[in-house]
């Protein structure tokens, strides 16, 4: 009987040294942060993605303040904006004779110093056209719609300008720091290179708004 309880208890003993020696299973190791190899490229985050490259904004516009060339009174401002992604010219002009029609253009330098503002040089024609109406191709960069005075001699001006011209992109059909020329007589559309419109009423340098 005694050598069954000795038997016993070296059994029991046995099985709870082994039960200690068991040891719990250690967690799985979190696998560790990848890092780029020194001078590769880290992973785009989509988040931190620069923007694209910003369009011209939609606010772009310029002014004008046309000035009377020698002996005459015509004077007015004009502000040059984006309408529906295109250039577009809006003011007043007066000194005109009442109910007179004028040609009206863009010219390719912004200098009025001559006193009869020949020294604001041609038609501003970045895209080598032949004149014409500005709603029908050819036309100048320049081209814009007669301008028609009221009984005041008065003109109001809402007109659109080439649509391959744009203001402030710095190109060659930048309008910004050309001329703006009124003209005497009306511009026929059709005779080269400049409408036939006359001599120069006013003169402007057209600039950036501020």
């Amino acid at each position: 009987m005694r050598l069954i309880h000795t038997s016993l208890f070296a059994a029991i003993a046995a099985l709870g040294l082994a039960a200690c020696n068991q040891q719990p299973a250690a967690p799985a190791a979190e696998a560790p942060a990848t890092t780029p190899a020194e001078g590769s490229a880290a992973p785009a985050d989509p988040a931190a993605a620069p923007a694209t490259a910003a369009a011209p904004a939609a606010d772009a516009s310029a002014t004008a303040e046309l000035a009377p060339t020698q002996g005459n009174e015509t004077k007015g401002s004009i502000t040059f904006k984006l309408v529906d992604g295109k250039v577009h010219a809006s003011g007043q002009i007066s000194g005109l004779k009442p109910g007179s029609e004028h040609g009206f253009h863009i010219h390719e330098k912004g200098d009025c110093s001559a006193p009869d503002g020949m020294s604001a040089g041609g038609h501003f024609n970045p895209g080598k056209q032949d004149h014409g109406n500005v709603a029908t191709d050819p036309h100048h960069g320049g081209d814009m719609p007669n301008i028609k005075a009221d009984d005041k001699g008065v003109a109001t001006i809402d007109a659109p300008v080439s649509s391959n011209v744009n203001i402030g992109k710095g190109d060659d059909f930048d309008i910004i720091g050309r001329g703006l020329i009124v003209h005497a007589d009306a511009d026929d559309y059709k005779t080269q290179p400049t409408g036939n419109a006359g001599a120069r009423l006013a003169c402007a340098v057209i600039k950036k708004a501020p």
